[in-house]
């Protein structure tokens, strides 16, 4: 008798919808505004001290926590935006990407059937790697803006609920991908007064910190009051440098946090490429002005966007940080997000997500109606993918 060749944990995970979709753009030749990486570089001198690392011989293996100089760089970093008092030998850990740091916080914190707290629609690898520890994944729903909102929002019923005895870590993305969302003050204080309640400790995903749109503000949780002592904050220089092909990601934690997860993170990939550690030193460091053009010039992309969407008969949502832009498509006539975003591809030469895949089962209705956009790209290949929008689809 032949076995299955796949281990049972993987087997319900098929190819990303980011690679088919990405694929599906290459061979209809469409502007491809779904996967969300940036079709322009980040800063030269970044990429210079890169290769001045590798001339110089910075080739081996780094610390397995990360070079020490990124890690004093990534507690400064801390401390210049939050006010956050870091201690870069006892509480960070250089993972190999944000990916990496979200797998090595729930195989330090979290056992086989413990639950998981997160937010959907969510960042795909959220539900495949609670899947891969043994946990549960308990989905709340973030809701549309609507008459009674002004912003995506959360029913707190409905978070309370998902909470219980066996509820282990609660995951926060702010800024939100897919939505937008910059959770604010008071939402986390609540959220803060759940996880005391049940002893539940906070992954923070926070790729996004520095792409936040006026009068939204970023809030670390971290900083925040009853959350400190319980929070894994995790980011990454990829989205803020616009170098996602580097894959330097880290983890801010207090000590008996950020050391549970150090010990998974030696055997996921020990250590992160030297050389690009090195560079990303420097770019942390870069000035104040550097991170107000970064906002400034996504905030001009995201307006080129939405009105590009708006003028296509779709009625985005404008998002309060990241770069997507959730877009209702209810009034184009298609049986769901899916259909939809194959037409787009095909027929009209636009790539978009299809976001009901960011749902669990339960709530995919709720994304069947919605198409995730990307604006991190140059001004030519946004305005060129919304003249296509335009001719393609009818305005309704």
């Amino acid at each position: 008798m032949s076995r299955p060749v796949a281990a049972q944990r993987v087997t319900r995970f098929a190819t990303t919808v980011f690679s088919e979709f990405s694929a599906l753009a290459a061979r209809h030749g469409a502007v491809n505004l779904g996967q969300g990486f940036p079709d322009f570089d980040g800063p030269d001198a970044i990429k210079e001290a890169a290769r001045r690392a590798i001339r110089d011989g910075g080739n081996q293996y780094a610390m397995g926590a990360g070079a020490r100089e990124l890690r004093v760089a990534i507690a400064e970093h801390s401390a210049r935006f939050y006010g956050q008092t870091v201690d870069p030998d006892t509480m960070v850990t250089v993972t190999s990407g944000a990916t990496e740091a979200i797998l090595d916080t729930l195989l330090g914190l979290v056992d086989p059937g413990d639950e998981v707290v997160a937010f959907e629609p969510f960042y795909d690898s959220y539900d495949a790697n609670i899947a891969f520890v043994g946990a549960t994944a308990r989905f709340v729903p973030l809701r549309p803006p609507d008459a009674g909102h002004a912003r995506w929002w959360f029913d707190r019923d409905e978070v309370r609920a998902a909470f219980g005895p066996r509820t282990r870590l609660l995951i926060l993305n702010t800024p939100h991908n897919p939505t937008g969302k910059v959770f604010t003050r008071e939402e986390l204080g609540f959220l803060a007064e759940l996880c005391a309640e049940f002893d539940v400790k906070v992954l923070s995903d926070e790729v996004y910190e520095h792409i936040v749109f006026e009068p939204a503000r970023h809030l670390r949780p971290a900083t925040l009051p009853g959350l400190a002592e319980r929070t894994v904050t995790v980011s990454s220089g990829g989205k803020t440098f616009s170098l996602t092909g580097w894959k330097v990601g880290w983890v801010i934690a207090p000590p008996a946090l950020r050391d549970a997860v150090q010990r998974a993170h030696q055997f996921v990939t020990f250590a992160t490429a030297a050389p690009l550690q090195a560079a990303m030193a420097e770019a942390l460091r870069l000035p104040d002005a550097y991170f107000a053009e970064l906002a400034s010039s996504y905030a001009a992309k995201r307006g080129r966007l939405l009105t590009g969407l708006r003028e296509a008969g779709l009625t985005p949502f404008a998002p309060e940080g990241s770069y997507f832009i959730l877009a209702d498509i209810t009034r184009q006539g298609f049986a769901d997000d899916v259909a939809f975003c194959r037409h787009l591809v095909s027929e009209v030469g636009v790539a978009a997500i299809p976001p009901s895949v960011f749902y669990s089962p339960e709530h995919r209705p709720l994304g069947q109606g919605l198409a995730r956009f990307a604006f991190c790209k140059t001004e030519a290949v946004l305005d060129e993918a919304v003249r296509r929008l335009r001719a393609g689809l009818t305005p309704r």
